[in-house]
């Protein structure tokens, strides 16, 4: 039998170039991991067909992103491809104090933002390569959402999205789907044993102690 141990929550952080398999690997963790919590950003862009506020994204004006950003309510915020980008921050504080874990669906601007923020100890990144340029971009093409000049731009973007993979925790290289998600897992699971993300362990191994001294007496 397990012993239930208080465990701090963990900020997952997952972050490729666009068409490396982020977002296929963050579906597969949330409809696997129940406890597992999608941070839903928010954003100056438009809706995309079958999106929805407050599920997908959190849909605001140019405005209102503003007024987050002067109020320091978004733990980290980006410009990408002309649309702004934000994680509100008081639902993450309020799940890793509950610990519960978190995971960031970002580029390198906002995880290198989150890793200089106060919750930076919580944090855990994991960069995913493609094998290679060839591979991306037919990846992206397969996908069918974007226009041949949005995919030219997602494609000029990722070289400065690869160049900043040696900040991460964790490299992988999204070869296979499946086995690149089964690592992503191991280093899901293995975050979460980790000493000092399990406070809990303090009181059990001074019950033990005293235990010890009990048998002696």
């Amino acid at each position: 039998m397990s012993m239930d141990l208080q465990r701090r929550g963990l900020l997952f952080i997952l972050s490729s170039p666009s068409g490396a398999g982020k977002s296929t690997i963050s579906r597969r963790l949330l409809a696997a991991e129940p406890d597992l919590g999608f941070s839903v950003s928010a954003t100056t862009r438009p809706p995309r067909p079958g999106e929805r506020d407050g599920a997908d994204y959190h849909f605001v004006s140019a405005e209102r992103f503003a007024e987050m950003v002067a109020a320091g309510d978004l733990l980290e915020h980006a410009t990408v491809f002309g649309n702004r980008y934000g994680t509100p921050r008081a639902p993450v504080e309020a799940a890793i104090c509950a610990g519960r874990d978190v995971i960031f669906d970002v580029d390198w601007q906002g995880a290198q933002q989150i890793a200089n923020s106060p919750l930076r100890d919580a944090a855990v990144s994991v960069f995913i390569l493609p094998p290679s340029i060839a591979a991306l971009e037919a990846r992206l093409r397969a996908r069918g959402q974007d226009s041949a000049e949005v995919i030219a731009g997602r494609m000029e973007k990722s070289l400065s999205e690869i160049s900043h993979w040696d900040a991460y925790d964790y490299v992988l290289v999204n070869e296979d789907i499946d086995d690149c998600a089964a690592e992503v897992f191991a280093i899901l699971k293995a975050e979460r044993l980790r000493r000092m993300r399990r406070p809990g362990l303090t009181g059990l191994v001074r019950r033990l102690g005293e235990e010890f001294e009990g048998r002696q007496a």
